[in-house]
């Protein structure tokens, strides 16, 4: 019988998500602003806020939820 220790929370799996997400999105904003598309309100650059957003709170979940972090 195979016994682990540690268990693997699933909010680290969700920084992990976010984190790429956040990448991905950040990175379609950045592209946007040397082409920008051709939408109203295209100058509030929404997906680099969103992207920011999602990158720093799955930086966040990786950080808090990380499985070698010891519990106080």
């Amino acid at each position: 019988m195979m016994s682990s220790s540690h268990n693997l929370s699933i909010w680290f799996f969700v920084g992990i998500l976010l984190t790429i997400y956040g990448i991905l999105v950040l990175g379609a904003g950045i592209y946007g602003i040397f082409s920008p598309p051709d939408v109203k309100l295209a100058n509030l650059h929404a997906p680099i806020w969103w992207g920011a957003l999602m990158l720093a709170l799955g930086v966040v979940y990786l950080y808090h939820f990380a499985p070698e972090r010891k519990k106080q």
